[in-house]
């Protein structure tokens, strides 16, 4: 016979989900374009409104929306600095809000290029990479991720992988010359938000790029952690890094059938299955399992 047990709730939160935002800067005649998805999620005292259908400290998620969009009346700026902004306001005009998770995804628009000159008010979306920020309060307590994916690269050369275990079902051929390519999805921890965060992204974003081109990679785990320690390195304000780096295979063709050589420039690109490492990059002392990275999908 089962005991008597009283069922409370739990850890709970809620908002507006993806609240599509795009900003126009017209103060000169050179314009410019922020395109944000937003999401807004608040924690605090909710029970009442779970467990009883009171729903006077429920502030709407109607209202979340419209205040991403006034807030964006005064501008945007980085992703970073707007999610806080908009944290700051819901813990700070609510008593019972006494945390929440903002995040946004921010969408690269690239200037049109005509007679040679960039175009000032017209504009073409660019490749699959997308930039990601998540914010979260506790209390008065802010913590800032940010990150990026689908940022796909490719080596066409600079690439082994042999020394592998092998067994009687190990088939794969040793290498010491192939395509490396992968599709980066990243996030990084902030440890304090008093920075220029446009500045600090572009910086990870090409130290990140250059690790990946410079690294003469025995394995795509060797060449990740080269790249997370090359950020870390150079931006004591970053904790820690998390990876998520499928390995996109391309296999040489066999053009023997029809009486022709494969000199390693003819490849099938196999889209699944596909390898995956994922691995955290951080500071020896740092104790991993922030509370920030809850909620967030996947490994990072």
């Amino acid at each position: 016979m089962m005991s008597e047990s009283t069922i409370v709730l739990g850890a709970n939160q809620y908002g507006k989900a993806e609240v599509r935002l795009v900003r126009i800067d017209r103060d000169t005649p050179r314009h410019e374009i922020t395109d944000l998805n937003v999401t807004s999620q608040l924690r605090g005292d909710f029970t009442s409104a779970h467990t009883g259908g009171d729903n006077s400290k429920v502030v709407a998620t109607d209202t979340q929306k419209n205040t991403v969009y006034a807030f964006a009346r005064d501008g945007v700026g980085a992703p970073e600095d707007f999610l806080l902004r908009l944290g700051r306001h819901f813990t700070g005009e609510f008593d019972w809000v006494t945390g929440g998770r903002w995040e946004a995804e921010q969408y690269t628009w690239s200037r049109i290029p005509v007679d040679g000159q960039e175009h000032d008010h017209a504009f073409v979306r660019g490749g699959t990479e997308t930039r990601s920020t998540v914010v979260t309060f506790d209390g008065d307590e802010a913590t800032v991720i940010s990150g990026l994916h689908d940022l796909a690269v490719l080596k066409s050369t600079g690439s082994e992988f042999h020394g592998f275990p092998r067994d009687r079902y190990t088939t794969l051929v040793e290498t010491n010359d192939r395509i490396l390519a992968t599709s980066v999805t990243t996030k990084w921890r902030y440890n304090r938000t008093d920075l220029d965060f446009d500045e600090t992204f572009a910086d990870v974003r090409r130290l990140l790029l250059e690790a990946f081109a410079q690294t003469h990679s025995l394995a795509l785990q060797q060449t990740l952690f080269e790249m997370g320690r090359r950020v870390l390195e150079a931006h004591a304000e970053i904790d820690e890094i998390k990876f998520s780096m499928p390995n996109l295979h391309h296999f040489v063709v066999d053009l023997s059938p029809f009486g022709l050589d494969n000199p390693n420039e003819v490849f099938y690109a196999a889209d699944r299955p596909y390898g995956l490492i994922e691995a955290t990059v951080q500071r020896d002392g740092i104790e991993g399992g922030h509370p920030a990275w809850s909620g967030i999908a996947g490994f990072c």
